[in-house]
């Protein structure tokens, strides 16, 4: 038996490469305002991705949002006319089963939220993976202080791709 020289995941070109810096380590924008332009990244062919997380909040009970955006375009000009470029990641809740009736199920956006543990300390956490299965094209992550708005935290992101 004659064995593949690349596995499953790398048997197509890679258009990106490990870490991805998906967020500078900066201050949050003032006032619990999502980040205006977050750095975009190559995802295409990647089958998974896990965001690696540093945070040091600005006072006690500071406190970041983060939210994953997905693009199945590869460029702007692949979207369809009246189709968004970028999208957001979904939570689904199942409904109640029943015999003999068709069940509700709900979908909405969603976004995470992190709250430090000891004020003025750096901390970081490791989130994922999270599943694209070769379907995303390109991704980014927005993030926004959302304990103690007027003392925005500090946060910096790195993504890993497989």
């Amino acid at each position: 038996m004659v064995l593949p020289l690349y596995g499953v995941y790398d048997s197509y070109p890679k258009g990106w490469a490990n870490p991805i810096n998906l967020r500078e380590s900066a201050a949050l924008p003032a006032a619990g305002a999502w980040d205006a332009t977050p750095t975009e990244s190559f995802s295409s062919g990647a089958h998974r991705l896990t965001l690696y997380f540093t945070y040091t909040g600005g006072d006690e009970g500071s406190a970041f949002d983060w939210q994953l955006w997905v693009s199945p375009y590869s460029i702007v000009a692949l979207a369809p006319t009246a189709a968004e470029e970028w999208l957001v990641e979904s939570i689904y809740a199942a409904g109640a089963v029943a015999a003999g009736a068709t069940a509700a199920s709900n979908v909405q956006t969603e976004y995470q939220t992190y709250t430090t543990e000891v004020a003025g300390e750096t901390e970081e956490f490791v989130y994922g993976p999270i599943e694209f299965h070769g379907t995303v094209e390109r991704i980014r992550v927005r993030a926004r202080e959302s304990g103690v708005v007027g003392t925005p935290g500090t946060l910096q992101i790195t993504g890993i791709l497989q």
